[in-house]
């Protein structure tokens, strides 16, 4: 997906070998990483968090939002109401599925999560959720969750959650250890939530779905090489295989990310191109696209920093516009709808 370039530009600390060969955090430093304002441990309060955590509550929802967005539009092209059961019945057993997918992604990476500072408190890689825990709650919220959504939405939405949580815990998620393609393959079920709602809205899958589709698999590349470059020396430590660790120098890392946001700006005018937008939605997407590269462009800088707090500076700030870029960009999208 890009070219090899050499690492000899990188400091002998983020070579590739050094972090997998790097000791693990230890619990102070791990503890760092955690909320000042933790609920203590054995508490109903650290229960309720540690199941938040290993269902990625906030991950869940942005499936759900985005999931909103593609049955709203759908909606909008069958000249009915978004703003009935069937969007909360919908958007119920899609969040239920992605949670399950979201536990047994933590199940399967509990031990690899022990050994990196971000995640080295989550609940199965500290003990606080026993595997079997977690493997039970993953299963059977993907098993109700698929069943809701065949009684209560349809069958093609149902089918298509599963394929989606197949696909993020049995592929991409053994996949991340043996190659940096994984965050390719991931993206696949990353962007699912639109397109999920859109059938769950109309019962099938159709051009303007794809639409969707594209906008947030593109969007994920930019937003996922910031991660992987604040997070490298983590990833590294643990024997992940993503961009900035088997090519640490930052240049494919720079040319990923600027090859997905050049193409951001095209793919998010799609709307517009297949009718179910209006101008105001492609001059916002438009613009918000522009945002969005120049950021990426900054974010280039990582290649000449002259220090790690300098590079990772870039890919903060790019994150932080990733993460207001989309959600201003389906809302404006909703808002400039086009119905039949």
């Amino acid at each position: 997906m890009t070219p090899v370039s050499s690492s000899s530009a990188l400091p002998a600390e983020a070579q590739p070998a050094d972090l997998a060969a790097a000791p693990p955090p230890d619990v102070k430093e791990a503890a760092e990483h955690r909320s000042l304002r933790a609920p203590r441990a054995g508490t109903t309060a650290s229960r309720i968090a540690d199941y938040r955590e290993l269902f990625k509550d906030r991950v869940t929802l942005m499936v759900m939002l985005t999931a909103w967005a593609g049955f709203y539009m759908g909606s909008m092209q069958s000249g009915i109401s978004s703003v009935q059961p069937g969007l909360l019945e919908a958007l119920l057993g899609i969040g239920m599925v992605s949670a399950g997918s979201a536990a047994l992604n933590e199940c399967m990476e509990r031990k690899l999560d022990a050994k990196m500072i971000r995640t080295a408190q989550r609940p199965l890689a500290s003990g606080r959720i026993s595997l079997l825990h977690g493997i039970l709650l993953g299963l059977g919220a993907i098993a109700i969750g698929a069943i809701w959504l065949a009684h209560s939405t349809n069958l093609v939405t149902s089918t298509l959650t599963l394929i989606t949580a197949f696909s993020y815990v049995a592929i991409y998620t053994p996949l991340k250890r043996y190659t940096s393609l994984a965050t390719f393959i991931g993206a696949f079920p990353g962007a699912m939530g639109p397109l999920l709602g859109w059938t769950a809205a109309r019962g099938r899958i159709e051009w303007p779905a794809v639409a969707l589709f594209g906008i947030l698999f593109v969007w994920q590349f930019p937003h996922f090489m910031a991660i992987s470059w604040l997070y490298r020396e983590d990833y590294g430590r643990a024997g992940i295989r993503m961009l900035p660790v088997v090519q640490p120098d930052g240049w494919s890392t720079v040319l990923e990310a600027l090859t997905y946001a050049v193409l951001m700006i095209p793919v998010s005018l799609t709307p517009v191109y297949l009718h179910i937008a209006g101008p105001v939605y492609g001059v916002i997407a438009a613009v918000l696209g522009l945002v969005y590269l120049g950021y990426t462009i900054r974010f280039g800088r990582i290649t000449r920093a002259r220090s790690t707090t300098e590079s990772k500076m870039y890919a903060r700030d790019l994150l932080k516009v990733s993460v207001i870029y989309l959600p201003l960009l389906l809302t404006a999208l909703m808002l400039n709808a086009k119905g039949k």
